[in-house]
């Protein structure tokens, strides 16, 4: 099931993804009644595990002649694909090629930060520019998105804790990541964690560790690679995880991002982010995210 979160109302709504374009699932429960078991937000969707993506299945699967509850994607407005999760979880230098482009060691256990809430924008928003940096970068990365709690989970069940996945981008500001031995700063500007448009369960995305991921600047591929490339696997990554922290059904863990960052050219072909830019994150089956950078 692809899923999408989508501003209705002034508040966040639960669409899905059909080839007759976005189902309104709200304005489809109040018409057709008889599938009130259907979830009608993302967290719903998520915690009530496989019994209520059957449920929004079969929603869908009633009200699909009806037309006027189906709406064009590039009419809506998007949100975060996953609006409210209780920690965002992120893994640093996992990716072989980019730890060689910025010459250092591949690390010997995931490097865990975090991203804050404030930092969550969804496909097509506008990012802004932080006035106290002048070094911001883009980072294609795989969301992992957890449907279970998961604590101390071995690394062969651990796939089965996940939902989904999304296209994420972990923007980060390089000259205030670097300003001390913790990342945070860069990391958590505002707007600085957009993922989305999709929520793809993981029936239908495909084995995580073997997926295409792509960035694009104004249409120039800058990010070109694979997940294989990851130093830890997803499975290893939530295992790692849940070991010293109990993850929740929501919770979003970005797993690192491959060569071709900004800060891994030469100092004199760096060329950061600026007004104007677009950037497109691509990921095999999860599809695209795209968000234009504006000066604050």
């Amino acid at each position: 099931m692809i899923t999408v979160a989508f501003t209705k109302n002034r508040e966040i709504a639960l669409g899905v993804k059909t080839d007759k374009g976005i189902l309104d699932v709200q304005s489809a429960l109040a018409k057709y009644p008889g599938e009130s078991d259907a979830p009608t937000s993302v967290a719903d969707l998520i915690s009530g595990g496989e019994p209520s993506k059957q449920a929004l299945a079969r929603l869908t699967d009633a009200v699909y002649e009806d037309d006027s509850l189906f709406h064009p994607e590039e009419t809506l407005t998007y949100a975060p694909a996953v609006p409210a999760p209780s920690k965002i979880i992120c893994v640093g230098l996992n990716y072989k090629k980019h730890a060689d482009e910025c010459n250092m060691a591949y690390p010997a256990t995931p490097i865990l930060f975090s991203k804050f809430a404030n930092a969550l924008a969804g496909h097509e928003e506008d990012i802004p520019l932080p006035a106290a940096s002048a070094q911001v970068d883009y980072e294609a990365e795989l969301a992992i998105v957890i449907g279970q709690r998961a604590s101390h989970v071995s690394e062969a069940e651990a796939l089965s804790y996940v939902y989904g996945y999304c296209s994420a981008n972990d923007v980060s500001a390089r000259d205030l990541q670097f300003t001390t031995s913790q990342w945070l700063l860069g990391k958590t500007c505002d707007k600085f964690c957009p993922i989305g448009p999709y929520l793809v369960s993981a029936d239908e995305a495909g084995d995580p560790d073997q997926l295409q991921i792509r960035t694009f600047v104004n249409g120039e591929v800058r990010q070109n690679s694979n997940t294989s490339d990851m130093i830890f696997s997803c499975r290893q990554i939530i295992s790692y995880i849940s070991r010293h922290m109990t993850l929740e059904p929501g919770d979003v863990i970005l797993t690192g991002t491959p060569e071709g960052v900004i800060t891994g050219y030469p100092a004199d072909r760096q060329v950061w982010l600026k007004d104007g830019d677009v950037v497109t994150v691509e990921i095999e089956n999860l599809g695209r995210l795209t968000n234009t950078f504006r000066k604050a």
